[in-house]
């Protein structure tokens, strides 16, 4: 395992070199406040200058830039405490990675209200034309602002129930996410105009600041939104046979936006963001995240940036949006085929195609999917969590270690199938056999994704101790490729150490000992740090011989467990 600064490391070393004072005498490796539980990186900062990103550039700058070469030494993710866990920041919040969220928090997810108000109708602000599945930016009577999308002709639910439930797994993750409703409107719900009924707080105000909204036509004019021209999008649409049409209704964001991050390099104009997006832990374990939903469109673009505060006194939050392409559908049709499978552009599979003049195939060209309007091409079978790809190429995603994927599979592993299937039912989709498999596929993927990763590491986990110092002190802790059924049983060898945490050296405080419990007596010891050094043997797997080390303050009454490090 390669060594890393934890966050308050690099802190430190910042404040030594403003204060000219030498590196060498801030080298303790734990400090009074280890581990971190959140990072400082929400003090206040001038507003940064908005920046626009073409979709175009950031798909050739990271199929071409930025790449993980085979050969070149992959850092540590740099964000985490002595831990290893990623502290709560602007990036990210401990939800279901801290304790287990509850079905009631599960389900409601990032919900603030329940939706756009529907006792009055929506007041059109712009209007999104183009592609398949158009769309409108709305205020209700409530005075709130959305932000509507629809879904195919053909495939009623297919992005509005797939856009809630996708959201809410990702809020549950822990990341920052929109607030998306599923609602219904009529075509008469909608207005162009304040003068046409739309009224809510300070209404004769908005009458008269509202600017008409517009759009470019296909002639490439900007002009008034009129009535025929909502009229025309509505063609382009589902709507049900009551007259109704599903929408995802996803509300602003609170603060001023600030464009897309990138997923390597930092926001030059923001000093609290400090480590590289590449090698942060969130970012890196995402790819678990996406891999289990099929998420291929996590990329820079389905990211936004807000400054949340006033000016002067505020900071930069990091955001996901735009989930759309998930669970087999690709937001405007059903995804294809390739979606997780293979890069864009992937040299490898066309060469040998090439060469073969076609002979070989695709494997993932022959998988056969159910026929669900709602669903689209999302499957379980196949599915292989290591092999999984979004678009194209992701700096973070690219840089994922072991230490990362199991930080992230140990979160999905929280998600039971009462959890799993209360989630996807809040996407309402009216097709029981799709709902059902919907959640059969994500429990299935689960399950893969859980197997995979934790086979490929000591999998110990839960690091607590017990009982008295001095007397009965014992540390216990748990195997999670045990609780997944990875393997019927393991002996655990353990040694024990004296830790000196100025000079970063062990002093051993006896032989190699075994045990198959995991609990394991603690040294009555008087030294201020001990370190034990833990290694599952399994006969069905091997990669758990892995040493895992924990590090224990002991200089007080009530020793705590202060730093895991893992071998990967």
């Amino acid at each position: 395992m390669m060594k890393h600064p934890t966050i308050c490391s690099v802190m430190i070393l910042g404040l030594a070199l403003l204060t000219g004072l030498s590196y060498s005498q801030t080298t303790r490796k734990f400090r009074s406040d280890d581990p971190l539980v959140a990072d400082p990186d929400r003090l206040p900062i001038p507003k940064p200058e908005p920046v626009d990103l073409s979709q175009i550039y950031d798909f050739l700058e990271n199929t071409f830039a930025h790449r993980a070469k085979k050969d070149q030494e992959i850092v540590a993710a740099e964000n985490v405490n002595t831990l290893g866990e990623v502290p709560d920041s602007s990036w990210f919040t401990n939800r279901m990675g801290r304790q287990v969220m509850t079905l009631e928090e599960l389900v409601r997810g990032p919900d603030q209200v329940d939706g756009p108000d529907r006792s009055g109708p929506w007041l059109i602000l712009g209007v999104k034309s183009e592609g398949i599945t158009p769309g409108f930016t709305i205020r209700d009577v409530r005075d709130d602002i959305y932000f509507i999308k629809f879904d195919p002709v053909k495939h009623p639910q297919l992005t509005t129930s797939t856009e809630v439930i996708a959201t809410k797994f990702f809020y549950a993750f822990g990341y920052n996410v929109p607030e998306n409703y599923l609602s219904f409107i009529r075509r008469q719900d909608l207005v162009i105009s304040p003068d046409e009924g739309h009224c809510g707080p300070g209404c004769e105000i908005k009458r008269h600041q509202h600017r008409r909204a517009t759009f470019v036509d296909e002639e490439g004019k900007d002009r008034p939104v009129t009535h025929a021209d909502i009229d025309n999008i509505f063609q382009k649409v589902f709507q049900g046979t009551d007259g109704r049409t599903p929408v995802i209704a996803s509300r602003r964001l609170f603060g001023a936006p600030l464009g897309h991050f990138k997923y390597y390099g930092t926001r030059s104009d923001d000093p609290n963001d400090i480590f590289p997006h590449e090698n942060r832990r969130e970012l890196r374990g995402l790819r678990v995240f996406s891999a289990w939903l099929n998420h291929d469109d996590s990329r820079s673009i389905n990211s936004l940036d807000m400054y949340v505060g006033e000016p002067g006194k505020g900071y930069v939050k990091h955001h996901l949006l735009d989930f759309g392409s998930c669970l087999g559908s690709g937001s405007i049709k059903v995804q294809s085929r390739r979606a997780g499978n293979e890069y864009m552009i992937e040299w490898g599979p066309t060469l040998k195609s090439a060469l073969t003049l076609g002979i070989w195939d695709r494997p993932w060209r022959h998988v056969k999917y159910p026929e669900y309007p709602a669903v689209g091409r999302f499957e379980g079978d196949f599915f292989q969590p290591h092999l999984w790809r979004p678009e194209y190429p992701n700096p973070a995603f690219e840089r994922m270690q072991m230490e990362d994927a199991f930080w992230a599979a140990r979160i999905v592993m929280q998600f039971s199938d009462k959890m799993i299937r209360a989630v996807v039912r809040t996407g309402q989709i009216v097709d029981a056999g799709a709902e059902q498999y919907v959640a059969r596929t994500l429990i299935k993927r689960r399950d893969k994704i859980v197997h995979y990763y934790l086979a490929q590491i000591n999998p110990l986990d839960d690091f607590q101790l017990t009982g008295v110092k001095g007397a009965s002190l014992r540390l216990e802790f748990e195997n999670l490729g045990l609780k997944a059924g990875l393997a019927a049983a393991g002996t655990y060898e353990y040694q024990w150490f004296r830790f000196d945490n100025e000079l970063h050296s062990l002093e051993s405080l006896g032989e190699v000992s075994s045990l198959k419990q995991p609990s394991f007596p603690v040294p009555n010891d008087q030294a201020a740090y001990l370190m034990v050094r833990i290694r599952t043997l399994s006969p069905e797997q091997p990669e758990w011989k892995k040493k895992v080390e924990v590090f224990i303050r002991n200089n007080s009454q009530r020793p705590t467990v202060v730093g895991i490090e893992r071998e990967s």
